[in-house]
């Protein structure tokens, strides 16, 4: 077996097998003279062509590579310059020999002896020709014998070591002045080939036995291989080398593809690696425990970046420069230093020397990535400022959608949906599903996804499919904006969306101003994208790096781990920073300062007063030490009130990485008296009036509002504002501002200081804020009742300071509010006395209150006399007898304004039914409603029933219809005055009289009535003998010439059982003729007809009703229905003759009267 191979993967440890074996058998067989090492590690790629010249044509890429030539140089050169100079005399390939100490001064004292001999020789040329020279060969001659003899051998010496040297020359080329002739392929053939007798008189002339070739294999080029087997078998078959030469190759198991390593090599052993990426951990906390580092990295960022790493020689390496570089930079055992960035740097270090080389100068892959810091911040700076304007697009446009919620705009949708559809298509598509579009088709579950298509189906009843086209449906409801991008802002519209918002909006403002702070792997994530091309450049070890850096293990904080500082000195970003500022550049306020105290040392005096000092290290530095640093602060403070503009950028940085933002305010505060003004004049004054509020000292914020009184409003329109910065500060310090928050409703994600400017008063009095304190402060469940009752649900709320903030100033509440609340209608009694008794607050807008409220007041207890008046005109008090009488006795009473109450409806209808109590007090209210000729009529009357006495004479001056319903509702008494003051009406004094008739009859003598009178009475509604009476005092001759008194009497008899006797025949006869219906007319007949005479009778049946005219001697033969009345009549007809007889019809029903014939 010449060719043996040793396989594995890289750093499976192919290398330490073969030096374990070696070792092994170094006192057996293997001594180090019979073992030939070569090693290709890595140093190759870097070499020149054979011929030492670099062709002029060579590409880069190419540069990169390693050619074949290249290869075998590198062996050739290790073999024959391993071994010793002197073993390979022979040989072309001239090296130093380094002869011995004593050798070289033997060898140069026989050359000078040999030149003496040589010259004395030559100088005794003659001698030696003539044979003189040698004749005596004796002790006296043994000098020129030893000359010859030392000469001879010094020639023979040269002449030899000329031959040697001779068969070491070979004629590559021949130049001939500006000609140069050599072979074609010389820089072509194998250097190996080329050099065969070489190697082969070099394994002739020394004892190696085995030849161990290693990281052939990195280089990708099997032809080598052949190559090498080819010299192999050369070397074992000259006849020149008395041994067995062996290769042993260590390579990879891909080297050869397929089974061709198998017919190359004799004999393959394989390598079962001991480390890989999986079980490489072990193998690092071995070496942590070898040098004790156990507790030092941590063990999860040793797991993790455990699985790059899978080379044992590497991770040694790693560990070892570890332990150096920490004992030399952690020199005061502080432990400052970072170990895990620390050991990310060692293995960026080991696993990329180059680059490592390249980045203390700020130049390489890895500093490439370092330097887009400014870059990334940038980026992300306009990633959030995109989103905020973004969110705040969305709430605007939110704003202007005149939806106030999702159906309405659905509505607006389907109703132009509907109205698209044709008749007799009654089914539309949604979802695959068919539906009846009109009734509440908003309502349908997937409404919303129609409109994600570009058309909708509809069909017939008869299976006919159309379709709609949906996008100029939505143009033509809106051409701006499409169905789902308004419903989105209607959604956006909603109170969590933009509660939402806000919050995101706070939050991307804070990390805009944290940026500069953000550690660089945060920042690098949010641009994977951007710098995936940067960690290209690292080949196969781009995950490892990435790695390092996406974690924060490598970052721009490296120079701490790549050299050593000392402090007290300027670090490189100090310097940076005074390069920056003599360059007239002005470094970002947050730019990083290590030392700054040694930067404000080093700049200039007049660089305090200029733009670079605005940076919140130094400033801290100089407010931590205001003694040291009194000169710089105040040119410091002269810088910023001449320019506070200047100056926008520096305060959000300071506001949130300073540590000195109280002692930086107060200085301004005291320093600048229009510190205040600029702040509210700047264009960032949400954030300045944040910070005062929370670092201000408590003195300086309780004048604050002295140096500007703008500040209070402003606070009070912007609290929210404000609050949504984020700058945390103690809820009671708003107690030491004399403010009144607009809006509490803003800033209800923060009940702590909600409920603090609850308490305090500290808000405006509107609808919105009282509102908001029932239901989010005090969570009250009468707050629904604020909307009808607003001041009476406030004071029964138990709360006394919202009571004593809303009595503040009544005024204002009174007006913005209780006046501006529509519904406010429903405030209690005593709610409402309480106001009426406001006497600082102009009457009018009392009056105005008093008008809105429905409830009444039950009396003018405790209400004051200046709206007695208005109570009873706006109908504000419960209709009583009491309350008019209380009115009645009132400084500010007015009969009109009492009138007018009166005649309202309610106001009837309760005092209608109420009579007035019957005493003294109670008569100026009679008086007053018997006189009141403002009443309507029938108000009158209703009211004047309600008096509970007669009054002796009418009222002088009231309307004749008032006079009459005096006279109905009986509330005068009957007298002669009473009854003359009715003179003027004779109507009127006979329904006087008629209603008083018993009085009449009692005081009849003192009244003159005549007939005429007495008819009128007796159609009255006096009772029956009451008229009987009044008949009696008439003279009732006189009715045969007046029909319609003869027959009211008449009626009068029939229904009464009177005395008739008093009439004469001619008055019965009148009574009778003139009275109506016939029954009353037979009736009164048969009651009078005693006092007529036959020719009366006759003559009053001729002018009675047919057939009575009838009852007259003849032929005819008249018929009567059969009464009681008529059968009377007929039977005392019979007996005064003045009719035959009369009989009973044939049913009994008719009478049948019989004349006299004639």
């Amino acid at each position: 077996m010449f060719n043996i191979a040793l396989t594995g993967p890289y750093g499976s440890g192919k290398s330490s097998i073969i030096k374990t074996f070696l070792k092994r058998y170094e006192n057996d067989r293997f001594s180090k003279d019979k073992v030939l090492q070569i090693s290709l590690a890595a140093f190759l790629p870097e070499a020149g062509p054979v011929d030492g010249k670099m062709t002029e044509n060579k590409s880069d890429s190419d540069k990169g590579k390693v050619s074949k030539q290249e290869i075998e140089r590198s062996i050739l050169q290790q073999m024959l310059y391993g071994a010793d100079a002197h073993s390979l005399p022979l040989s072309r390939f001239k090296r130093i020999r380094s002869p011995r100490k004593w050798w070289s001064q033997f060898v140069a004292l026989f050359i000078v002896l040999g030149l003496l001999a040589c010259w004395y020789l030559i100088q005794k040329q003659t001698s030696i020709f003539d044979s003189l020279f040698y004749r005596s060969i004796n002790q006296t001659n043994w000098f020129n014998v030893g000359c010859v003899a030392l000469g001879f051998l010094f020639v023979w010496q040269i002449l030899h070591q000329i031959y040697i040297k001779s068969l070491g020359v070979s004629l590559k080329s021949i130049s001939l002045k500006d000609i140069e002739i050599k072979p074609e392929a010389a820089h072509e053939e194998s250097i190996l080939n080329r050099h065969l007798d070489e190697i082969i008189y070099f394994f002739q002339s020394t004892k190696y036995e085995l030849v161990v070739i290693e990281d052939l294999d990195r280089f990708n080029n099997p032809d080598i291989f052949v190559t090498l087997r080819e010299i192999n078998s050369l070397i074992n078959a000259n006849a020149g080398v008395k041994r067995q030469i062996r290769f042993l190759y260590a390579l990879r198991d891909n080297m050869f593809v397929n089974t061709d390593r198998t017919k190359f090599f004799e004999f393959i052993v394989p390598v079962i690696p001991i480390i890989n990426s999986s079980n490489s951990i072990d193998k690092i906390i071995e070496q942590g425990k070898r040098l004790s580092l156990e507790q030092r990295p941590n063990q999860q960022f040793v797991r993790e970046v455990s699985r790059y790493l899978n080379d044992l020689r590497l991770i040694q390496n790693i560990f070892n420069e570890y332990t150096i570089y920490l004992k030399n930079l952690d020199t005061d055992k502080e432990n400052i230093l970072d170990p895990n960035k620390l050991l990310a740097i060692l293995i960026y270090k080991n696993v990329l020397p180059s680059d490592f080389e390249e980045l203390h100068r700020e130049k390489g892959k890895l500093a490439e990535i370092l330097s887009r810091h400014d870059a990334l911040i940038a980026n992300a700076e306009h990633v959030y400022r995109s989103r905020i304007l973004e969110l705040e697009r969305q709430m605007r446009d939110a704003e202007q959608q005149v939806f106030s919620n999702l159906e309405e705009l659905r509505k607006i949708y389907a109703m132009t949906l509907i109205d698209k559809i044709p008749q007799g298509y009654a089914s539309l598509e949604i979802n695959g599903s068919w539906i009846d579009p009109m009734p509440s088709l908003w309502k349908q579950k997937g409404f919303d996804q129609i409109f994600e298509k570009q058309q909708a189906r509809y069909r017939s009843r008869h299976n006919h499919f159309q379709f709609l086209d949906l996008v100029a449906l939505q143009n033509e409801v809106n051409a701006d904006k499409t169905y789902q991008q308004r419903k989105q802002e209607v959604e956006h519209k909603s109170d969590e969306f933009r509660n939402s918002a806000s919050k995101d909006i706070r939050e991307l403002r804070a990390k805009i101003s944290t940026l500069r702070m953000t550690k660089f792997n945060e920042l690098i994530r949010t641009d994977t994208e951007g710098t995936e091309e940067l960690f290209e450049a690292f080949g196969e070890s781009r995950e490892l790096i990435k790695f390092l850096v996406f974690e924060g293990f490598l970052d721009d904080t490296y120079y701490q781990y790549t050299s050593l500082f000392h402090s007290g000195r300027l670090s490189p970003n100090d310097n940076k920073f005074l390069i920056q500022i003599r360059a007239f550049n002005n470094p970002e306020p947050d730019f990083q300062i290590d030392n700054p105290k040694e930067v404000i040392a080093a700049m200039r005096d007049d660089d305090f007063g200029q733009h670079f000092i605005l940076n919140v290290i130094l400033v801290d530095c100089m407010l931590s030490n205001p003694n040291e640093y009194d000169q710089q602060i105040t040119r410091l403070l002269e810088f910023m009130s001449s320019n506070f503009d200047a100056c926008e950028a520096f305060f959000p940085t300071y506001y949130e990485r300073g540590k000195r933002i109280s002692e930086l305010t107060s200085a301004l505060l005291d320093k600048w008296p229009g510190f205040v003004s600029a702040v509210l004049d700047s264009s960032d004054n949400i954030t300045h009036v944040a910070r005062l509020i929370a670092h201000l000292p408590e003195e300086h914020l309780k004048s604050l509002h002295q140096k500007d009184d703008q500040i209070s409003e402003f606070i009070s329109t912007h609290l929210s504002e404000v609050l949504a910065l984020g700058v945390d500060f103690e809820p009671e310090r708003l107690k030491l501002l004399p403010l009144e928050t607009q809006e509490l409703k803003t800033i209800k994600s923060y009940p702590a200081i909600v409920r603090l400017l609850a308490d305090e008063g500290l808000y405006k009095v509107s609808i919105q804020n009282i509102e908001f304190i029932f239901r989010d402060v005090f969570d009250l469940p009468s707050a629904d009742e604020l909307e009808v009752k607003h001041y009476s649900t406030v004071l029964n709320s138990g709360s006394t300071a919202l009571i004593t903030k809303v009595e503040d100033d009544f005024e204002h509440y009174l007006k913005s509010i209780l006046l501006a609340l529509e519904n406010n209608t429903e405030e209690d009694v005593l709610t409402i006395i309480k106001v009426l008794n406001c006497k600082e607050i102009e009457g009018e807008y009392l009056e105005a209150f008093l008008e809105k409220q429905s409830a009444k007041l039950p009396s003018l207890d405790d209400v004051p006399p200046r709206f007695h008046k208005p109570i009873f005109k706006l109908q504000k008090i419960e209709a009583s007898w009491d309350n008019c009488l209380a009115f009645g006795a009132s400084e500010t009473f007015d009969s009109e304004t009492l009138s007018g109450f009166l005649q309202i409806d309610d106001t009837q209808a309760e005092l209608s039914t109420v009579i007035i109590d019957e005493d003294e007090s109670t008569l100026p209210l009679c008086q007053f409603l018997i006189n009141n000729n403002e009443l309507e009529e029938g108000i009158y009357r209703d009211y004047v029933r309600t008096i509970p006495s007669q009054f002796q004479q009418f009222p002088a001056d009231i309307d004749p219809g008032k006079l009459l319903i005096l006279i109905e509702e009986e509330k005068i008494t009957f007298s002669e005055s009473a009854f003359a003051h009715l003179a003027g009406f004779p109507e009127y004094q006979v329904l006087f009289t008629a209603k008083n008739i018993d009085a009449y009859f009692e005081s009849k003598d003192q009244v003159s009535l005549n007939d005429d009178f007495r008819e009128e009475l007796l159609n009255s509604d006096i009772p029956d003998n009451q008229k009987l009476k009044i008949i009696k005092e008439m003279d009732l001759t006189l009715i045969t010439d007046l029909p319609s008194r003869a027959a009211l009497i008449g009626r009068l008899f029939h229904r009464t059982d009177a005395d008739i006797t008093q009439l004469t025949g001619e008055a019965a006869q009148a009574a009778i003729i003139n009275s109506k219906p016939i029954e009353v007319q037979v009736s009164l007949f048969n009651k009078c007809h005693k006092i007529l005479s036959n020719d009366q009778i006759r003559q009053t049946l001729q002018q009675m009703p047919v057939p009575f005219p009838d009852f007259e001697p003849g032929y005819k033969r008249p018929t009567l229905t059969k009464t009681e009345a008529n059968v009377e009549l007929v039977e005392w007809l019979a007996k005064r003759k003045i009719i035959s007889s009369w009989s009973d019809s044939f049913f009994g029903q008719r009478i049948y009267v019989n004349n006299y014939r004639r």
